[in-house]
């Protein structure tokens, strides 16, 4: 019966890895020498452009184009990608008067390039060329360069795109976040773009879009303890709040108030709201943020909030589970 072994593999799996990694670094490393006059120039062309950045490549440059054009969108630069290929058999009618393309390529030499890039002059649009041979055709004909070049890919043939494609993603990312800052784009902003994550959840999402098809469960100050307990039961909030006449809250009784109230006592006869009730209810506003909420939750070591007008008139209760629904924590 044959015997496989796999520790001696191990290791040479572990070193290809690590070596490749280190390829990689190297090569974003190297990227900082090509932050230079003509990188500036790329993010002003763009910034004060009132057209799209339509990004355009072959192969696994076009995979990397995919990915800047989604970041550029997200972070508030009209963005398009149209595949090289294409765009030469029709695609082309995706660029419009006044849009930059963003044309990424290696090599600079692809025949699709060539072919793509005499008909976007012709159209009259401004071309950046991310590439990683400033001496390629694409490197001559466009407005603005990005340089890219490696100095080997980590494929062991040096072959197989990996360490060119990784600083075309990092320039991409660069070119992103610089049009962040010139365009004063803030999180706010940010989560428009993203208001179904959480991140945007988070920056967008207030306690009154979420308490209000919650029971707003309540009882006045003299209210027996059987109507506190059956407050809380059918609000299903595990709290209820406590109003005076004119609805402005005066305390909350918790599930938690009425468990230490049994263990202080037998005598339940006379109790009422007021004696149970804690007075330094916490509360916020409805317009407040989500977030807000639950960091109010956490500090104060509750499960619920108050959630009161700026005349402290009675409005319901948000739960930490709501929060939690949501997304928030």
């Amino acid at each position: 019966m044959l015997k496989f072994t796999f520790a001696p593999m191990i290791k040479t799996i572990r070193e290809t890895a690590l070596h490749t990694i280190l390829l990689e670094a190297q090569a974003v490393e190297g990227l900082k020498q090509y932050i230079d006059e003509s990188f500036e120039q790329a993010v002003k062309l763009i910034s004060s452009s009132k057209g799209r950045v339509v990004v355009s490549g072959m192969g696994k440059s076009a995979i990397i184009g995919q990915k800047i054009v989604a970041t550029l969108n997200s972070t508030g630069t009209p963005a398009l990608f149209m595949h090289a290929g294409d765009a030469i058999h029709g695609d082309l009618g995706m660029v419009q008067k006044g849009d930059i393309v963003l044309v990424i390529s290696k090599s600079g030499e692809s025949p699709e390039i060539k072919m793509l890039v005499p008909l976007i002059k012709s159209l009259g649009n401004a071309i950046i060329g991310m590439v990683g041979n400033i001496n390629s055709f694409l490197a001559k004909q466009c407005e603005v360069i990005l340089n890219t070049t490696v100095e080997m890919e980590a494929c062991p043939n040096n072959l197989a795109p990996t360490t060119s494609t990784t600083a075309q993603l990092v320039m991409g990312d660069a070119l992103a976040v610089c049009l962040m800052e010139v365009n004063n784009f803030t999180g706010h902003d940010f989560a428009k773009f993203h208001p179904g994550g959480s991140l945007g959840k988070k920056l967008y999402l207030r306690v009154e879009d979420i308490y209000v098809l919650n029971e707003k469960p309540k009882v006045i100050k003299e209210a027996s303890l059987k109507n506190v307990i059956l407050a809380i039961t059918k609000g299903r909030m595990g709290a209820t709040a406590v109003v005076d006449e004119n609805n402005k809250v005066t305390g909350i009784v918790t599930d938690g108030d009425i468990r230490r109230l049994l263990e202080r006592t037998d005598d339940l006869g006379n109790i009422t709201a007021a004696t149970v009730m804690c007075e330094n209810t916490k509360t916020i506003r409805p317009d407040a943020l989500a977030i807000t909420a639950f960091e109010k939750i956490k500090d104060y070591d509750i499960s619920q909030l108050i959630i009161t007008d700026e005349q402290d008139y009675y409005l319901g209760i948000i739960h930490l589970h709501d929060l939690i629904r949501e997304g928030i924590v």
